[in-house]
């Protein structure tokens, strides 16, 4: 039976383990980390690199050099021929060996129960039904069911694309079916713990979890780059020209009664001559030495290949979240429910978000930058913590004797719990329905534009109330909109124009709001000519699909993305991925696949196609 099999109800209490029953599973089921990619042999791998056409031109005319006498001669050839395909398996080892290094350097550990008390363990000695102790900030370190859990929240983008915090409870045993990040008693590997503590037992480990088995579905062998391809073919012609000519050289001389022997070696030494025996190395050397330039640069080249195709490129896929943009929200706009800045909205946002003592989004660290507000004076007396089904939070403040509760959530919740809004002068004014629908456009603008939004509102309260419950929300005033958004990065414009200026389409890749990436675009100076979706964009037939670089098509799943990859390059693009890994929002490639099967994703690009 493997961890994958075993029911959590099997498994023991949460007292934990001992140690002997711990090390008596890991060696039943394994270190609890992701199956590595197999590595061949290292004498294969070296191997591996005389399989390029024109290095075996070079060698047969070494050895045949050799057969004719002139040992000299095969001997140059060989040793040029060495030297080349060294050079490049020498660069790529060290590369590979030096981010093995750097993986290396993060030595994780947890908190796990054995023997009655917690102790630090490394996460890869973890087994099915060790206890763990997890508290804000760490990662969960194997799928496992919540025994215990205080105001739990943690963040599984990498999973479900969900870019919003998961309250998770303490829940009945799961069953080995029964393992789905929407299930409310269930944390998994790679998840991060927002805020709260929670006791949970391990159920499944290693290559077993959600996260292990969606890495063993990527373990496919890399298809040849363009420069590889490229370089095979002119091996090959050079190969067929070679022996052609050989024949040729043979069938004249027979034909003119010359010796053989010696039209043999004639045409032995024309194909020696026709070889371009320092090719392979002075591609080696030129490529090696750009792989030193990026060193300096603190780049690690695993390929010595990707460096031509880095500069032979003509498509490029990338990221927007942390690549096109700072990845960090910013509260760009506040205003009030006749769309004019209003001050007023962002004192009683800074209120809320300042007093607010549970779970901060990033929407309230944006808040809290605008340090200009000044709350001397105020105090809190109570809140109404925030939950996703309300999807707000209200806090009751105080200052010189008067209360009132500050109230910031979804737009859409808030203008529902609105009886009256703030006018020009500040004074409240029954909520009409030609006034919601005035505030439900500037609502709909403010998303257009790309941004997001929060909805602020208020209400007095008396100087006697010192508790603040859920139906204090009722009969707000409302007061306007904190409008935020994912600014694009300072020098993203001029990168973009430098591309298209040098022939490279650009292809955005998101699984962002449609309205958002196309206001970025825009900031960007980015021509959009459409937008299909992932769905879309798998519906399509293979040859509608080798039209992508032509037309609006879009994309982020693992397979999808390898459909239209495979598309562009039966029209010989070289195509670049740039991906960003800076927040759990983006998730990383490897983890694309179960993210965009559950959220929509969107590729948007330029009006103009690849050359």
């Amino acid at each position: 039976m493997t961890a994958a099999d075993t029911p959590v109800s099997r498994l023991p209490t949460a007292e934990g383990l001992t140690s002997a029953e711990a090390a008596r599973r890991l060696a039943q089921y394994g270190p609890n980390q992701i199956r590595p990619v197999r590595q061949r042999a290292i004498l294969l791998q070296f191997l591996l690199h005389f399989r390029n056409p024109l290095v075996l031109v070079l060698l047969a005319a070494s050895g045949i050099t050799a057969l004719t006498g002139d040992s000299t001669g095969a001997l140059i050839i060989g040793l040029i021929v060495m030297m080349s395909v060294t050079l490049d398996f020498v660069q790529e080892y060290r590369a590979g060996k030096a981010a093995e290094a750097l993986a290396s350097q993060v030595a994780v550990t947890a908190t796990v129960l054995r023997d009655g008390h917690a102790v630090e363990v490394p996460v890869r000695a973890l087994v099915p039904g060790d206890v763990v102790l997890l508290a804000a900030g760490d990662l969960v370190p194997a799928d496992a069911q919540v025994l215990e859990a205080k105001d739990f929240f943690v963040n599984q983008a990498q999973l479900t694309g969900e870019p919003y915090p998961v309250e998770k409870h303490a829940a009945a045993a799961a069953s080995p079916d029964g393992w789905s990040p929407e299930a409310d008693g269930l944390v998994f590997m790679g998840s991060s713990v927002v805020s709260g503590s929670a006791r949970v037992r391990v159920g499944r480990t290693g290559s077993h979890t959600a996260l292990g088995q969606i890495a063993d579905s990527l373990t496919l062998t890399p298809p040849p780059t363009a420069f590889e391809r490229g370089t095979r073919h002119f091996g090959m012609l050079i190969m067929r020209l070679t022996l052609l000519l050989v024949l040729f050289t043979l069938m004249v001389n027979v034909a003119f009664h010359r010796p053989l022997l010696e039209s043999f070696l004639f045409a032995v030494a024309l194909a020696v001559g026709l070889t371009p025996e320092l090719l392979p190395m002075v591609v080696s050397v030129t490529l090696a030495r750009g792989a030193l330039r990026m060193a300096a640069l603190k780049v690690i080249v695993k390929r010595l290949s990707s460096i031509q195709d880095m500069g032979a490129m003509d498509v490029l896929c990338t990221d927007k979240t942390g690549t096109l943009t700072e990845a960090r929200i910013r509260l760009e706009r506040h205003v009030d429910a006749l769309g004019r800045d209003s001050r007023r909205v962002l004192e009683l946002a800074y209120l809320n978000s300042y007093f607010e003592s549970g779970l901060r989004s990033p929407l309230d660290d944006a808040i809290l930058q605008h340090t200009e507000i000044d709350i001397a004076g105020w105090s809190k007396i109570d809140e109404v913590p925030f939950d996703f089904e309300r999807r707000r939070v209200s806090v009751l403040v105080e200052r010189a004797g008067t209360r009132l509760l500050a109230v910031k959530g979804a737009p859409e919740d808030i203008l529902e719990l609105c009886t009256h809004y703030e006018d020009a002068q500040g004074a409240a004014v029954l909520l009409d329905d030609a006034a919601r629908l005035n505030i439900d456009a500037l609502f709909a603008a403010l998303g257009n534009e790309g941004f997001r939004v929060l909805g602020i509102a208020w209400r007095p309260a008396t100087a006697e109330q010192d508790r603040a419950v859920v139906t204090d929300e009722t009969e707000l005033v409302f007061a306007g909109f904190a409008a935020f958004l994912d600014p694009p990065k300072a020098s993203a414009r001029e990168a973009l124009a430098a591309l298209q200026a040098s022939g490279v389409a650009v292809k955005i890749v998101t699984g962002d709001n449609e309205r958002v990436t196309r206001h970025v675009c825009t900031e960007l100076g980015v021509a959009i000519r459409g937008v299909l979706t992932g769905t879309e964009i798998q519906a399509m037939s293979e040859r509608r699909c080798g039209c992508a670089p032509r037309t609006p098509t879009c994309s982020a799943a693992s397979p999808r993305r390898r459909k239209t990859a495979s598309c562009w390059r039966s029209r010989r693009a070289a195509m670049w991925w740039v991906i960003s890994a800076t927040a759990s929002t983006t998730p990383p490639p490897c983890t694309r696949r179960t993210w965009a099967s559950r959220r929509t994703a969107r590729w948007t690009w330029p009006s103009r196609p690849p050359p």
